[in-house]
């Protein structure tokens, strides 16, 4: 039995999950190949409803979301209630707009207005989580990392994370230095391997680039994450072959460090 949850971010799926029914073959797809995992993201103008359906159908469990900021501002209890719809108590966003990243103030806005939401979501039994890519790892003129202030000034009741080990690794950092530093204020955490060709980095299946997956997963463990899921955001095979490869291999990693 694995101590953690394996699955899919249907981020890497997303061109086969822009209908309804789409939709359904992918989750069938993903049900035959034994991922019944997934974080619910780049899908398709689908009413929740529909979606809940075909989630009850294929007995998935939905780790997290991805859901814009601007519906989280707007529509928070409508998107409350449809998280709920859905089984899911944890809703993330895929980054900070633009415009929050351009100095300390600008980020200290950022903060100040998702606590705010994170406070009611977990007033309402729900998580606000945070995606990171690279662009958090640079240094203000303060000297501090965008992604140190994100976890130093905010409230873990508010505020959690959603760890990307190939933007760790791009950011310049230590992949499971940061997972310890949010240690149990991370559920889901995204695998994706790094790879170089050519002096440049691209993604990779899971297992299957640099990344040392080994000492990651158990960092993990150890952080109390309850959810690895797959994602990579560039496949150059089909992405549902690439889903199936990284799964083996993942399964793989699980396997040998859960001994």
């Amino acid at each position: 039995m694995n101590s953690i949850k394996l699955g899919a971010q249907l981020f890497t799926l997303r061109d086969y999950i822009k209908t309804y029914e789409d939709c359904e073959a992918t989750f069938k797809y993903l049900n035959d190949i034994g991922i019944n995992v997934i974080q619910i993201s780049g899908i398709g103008p689908i009413p929740a409803e529909k979606v809940a359906y075909l989630v009850e159908k294929y007995n998935m469990d939905v780790c997290v979301t991805h859901t814009s900021l601007d519906r989280m501002l707007t529509e928070l209890d409508t998107v409350m209630k449809e998280h709920k719809m859905l089984g899911c108590d944890t809703l993330g966003i895929g980054a900070m707009p633009d415009k929050y990243r351009e100095n300390a103030e600008s980020i200290n806005e950022f903060i100040k207005i998702t606590s705010e939401i994170g406070k009611r979501m977990h007033e309402n039994g729900l998580q606000f989580a945070y995606h990171n890519h690279a662009f958090e790892f640079a240094k203000l003129d303060n000297g501090r990392r965008i992604f140190d202030v994100l976890i130093e000034d905010t409230k873990p009741e508010e505020f959690s994370f959603i760890g990307d080990t190939y933007w760790f690794q791009f950011g310049g950092v230590n992949p499971c230095e940061y997972i310890e530093k949010i240690s149990g204020r991370m559920k889901v955490c995204h695998f994706k391997d790094y790879g170089i060709t050519n002096h440049t980095p691209k993604f990779v299946e899971v297992g299957t680039g640099n990344l040392n997956l080994d000492a990651i997963y158990n960092q993990c463990k150890k952080s109390g994450v309850k959810y690895i899921v797959i994602e990579q955001d560039i496949c150059e095979v089909d992405p549902r072959e690439s889903m199936a490869i990284s799964y083996k291999n993942l399964i793989e990693i699980a396997k040998r460090n859960d001994k």
